[in-house]
């Protein structure tokens, strides 16, 4: 499905502000993709926005994933088992999602941004253990968060590292900053196998997925130097992105409160 070249611009722009929220408070942005590129881009479809997101998504926690390994932040059996599970999990969770009503599962992806603001308000201290590694008494654990995490990640289209790494942390007692590189592997997994499964049912705009990941390659420059000046006010940065979540989540939730 081919959109009008004024759409794939929007695209870009829409890629370069995920790619700036994504560098400036180092996770969340991609929760924004979804609701851009239906409201904004004007997709005609719920389903072609969350397949062509997933993509996009992909393709960025890919890129990440490169320089987080290079300093040794990825825990990669730990990751290995987490995505294996995750991509079960995330097969399924698509496949439900292209089932269901467009506009309905725009309706739950509303609610879910609220969650997402929620966790992005909620401060806590967890607690970390250095040497943590995946071993057989934790390896259930960390296949269930896994598969869970996965579904999610499926079912909506998104990145779903605001899961991931409170899983990881969860399931094996690594530190976050650990946590937050081994779960670039299973942003990329479940993002690859959620897209592939919506591209199978021609739900993917690759054109538009493409102008998107460069316009989030450009703004994830520009996030990671603001962040860096701004590194003192990261609290109130915070509380802001997510009123701004808050109040796209009711937008959306307004626009599609009718599908129920």
């Amino acid at each position: 499905m081919l959109l009008e070249p004024i759409q794939y611009l929007l695209g870009s722009l829409s890629g370069v502000l995920v790619g700036f929220t994504l560098g400036l408070f180092g996770g969340g942005g991609s929760i924004l993709a979804v609701p851009l590129m239906v409201y904004l881009v004007g997709v005609p479809s719920a389903h072609l926005a969350i397949g062509t997101s997933a993509l996009a998504v992909a393709a960025n926690a890919a890129t990440n994933l490169i320089t987080h390994a290079r300093k040794g932040n990825v825990r990669w059996r730990c990751a290995g088992i987490y995505s294996a599970a995750g991509v079960v999990g995330a097969l399924l969770g698509s496949t439900l999602g292209k089932a269901l009503d467009g506009e309905k599962l725009l309706f739950l992806f509303a609610l879910l941004m609220i969650v997402v603001g929620v966790m992005m308000l909620w401060k806590r201290n967890m607690e970390s253990n250095p040497a943590a590694a995946c071993t057989i008494e934790n390896a259930p654990k960390t296949i269930g968060f896994g598969a869970a995490t996965g579904a999610f990640s499926g079912f909506f289209g998104i990145g779903g590292g605001f899961l991931i790494v409170p899983g990881l942390i969860a399931a094996t007692g690594m530190p976050i900053l650990a946590a937050i590189g081994s779960s670039l592997v299973a942003v990329t997994a479940f993002g690859v196998t959620t897209a592939l499964n919506y591209a199978w049912s021609g739900l993917v705009d690759w054109p538009l997925a493409a102008v998107f990941v460069a316009g989030g390659g450009l703004g994830g420059i520009g996030g990671a130097l603001v962040a860096g000046r701004m590194a003192s006010r990261r609290g109130l940065l915070n509380s802001a992105f997510a009123a701004m979540i808050f109040a796209v989540a009711i937008y959306m939730a307004s626009k599609s409160a009718s599908a129920f």
